[in-house]
């Protein structure tokens, strides 16, 4: 792709601000890395409330004009760095920053991303098949026109948690080439039953499959995680919101096992169990996510799925790094 496509200009109302300002208390002084910044909504939440510096994280090319337009405005007090939150520290080697007060994550699709039909993340308008949140790399289309049928069945087992995996493999391997979201979405369709009025539309879950695997989201929000706790000073806070359940149990796993808690096995990542003779480098109060309350989501439909989880870094240095696990074919060839 050689044009970065703009966002549009549409305002966009951040998930859970006021719960993550809250959960980065103090504020007012300190370092913060907003590592997904989007149209910036979390970024001018904690300048609004006093951070001395925020630096805001982006991949995608279009979320760049923004941030270096509040970088000009912010009398230098915010910083946008292009890249992948998954490269946090490397980023900050670059800022040279060393450590920072708080770490904020509003993982997944963004809704401008969603919005734009020509970004290829959504069935809903039809549009190429791209997916893209870099604008740059693999897009969708060259997986599902290219990838085995027993690959495109595995990632639709394992990010979509699709029970039909394989009869949808099939269909789409069957009508391919794909050009744009609606054909594939027809696709999919086809190899389900049609749905009642209130559910899903069948293409969903194979959408969101397809999405995660050409952006690695999950292998991104794992180093993120890493990151932040290499990052972050003793005191300092980890604020991370999730939208759906393959997000949400990898950060809770994260947090659970770096507090020494153990929690249920997880099929998408592989971690170390806690050890007695390692100190917890978090530490976390409950269990129970931080979800909207019904005035939020009268007023944005989109965060009745958002979940925030918070953790305090402690004085313990950091673990050893987990890894994604890849070896999940078994379960997909059941």
């Amino acid at each position: 792709m050689t044009d970065t496509l703009p966002m549009p200009s549409a305002p966009h109302v951040p998930v859970l601000l006021t719960e993550v300002l809250a959960a980065a208390t103090p504020v007012e002084g300190a370092v913060v890395v907003d590592g997904t910044f989007g149209a910036g909504g979390y970024s001018r939440g904690f300048l609004d409330a006093g951070a001395a510096c925020v630096l805001g994280i982006d991949r995608d090319p279009a979320a760049e004009p923004a941030g270096r337009a509040l970088e000009a405005a912010s009398g230098g007090r915010f910083r946008f760095l292009a890249g992948r939150f998954g490269d946090l520290e490397a980023l900050l080697d670059a800022a040279g920053v060393p450590a920072v007060d708080v770490v904020a994550f509003d993982f997944g699709v963004s809704s401008m991303q969603l919005d734009q039909a020509a970004r290829g993340f959504s069935f809903r308008n039809d549009g190429p098949l791209d997916m893209r949140m870099e604008q740059a790399g693999m897009t969708a289309a060259d997986f599902v026109n290219t990838a085995e049928e027993h690959e495109i069945a595995r990632i639709i087992w394992t990010y979509g948690e699709e029970r039909a995996s394989r009869r949808i493999a099939r269909a789409i391997t069957r009508a391919r080439p794909f050009e744009t979201t609606a054909a594939l979405a027809e696709a999919v369709r086809s190899a389900l039953p049609p749905r009642g009025r209130d559910q899903i539309d069948p293409a969903t879950r194979s959408f969101q499959a397809i999405r995660i695997h050409v952006n690695d989201e999950l292998g991104e929000i794992l180093r993120g995680l890493v990151a932040a706790e290499r990052r972050l000073k003793p005191g300092g806070r980890l604020a991370a919101v999730t939208f759906h359940s393959l997000e949400d149990r990898l950060v809770k796993r994260f947090i659970a096992t770096r507090a020494g808690r153990t929690t249920n096995p997880s099929r998408h990542v592989v971690m170390a169990a806690p050890d007695a003779r390692q100190a917890g480098s978090f530490a976390i109060r409950g269990t129970r996510p931080v979800v909207a309350g019904a005035a939020e989501t009268d007023a944005n439909p989109r965060s009745r799925s958002a979940k925030l989880r918070i953790a305090r870094r402690t004085d313990a240095p950091a673990w050893d790094a987990p890894a994604v696990a890849d070896d999940l074919f078994r379960e997909a060839a059941r």
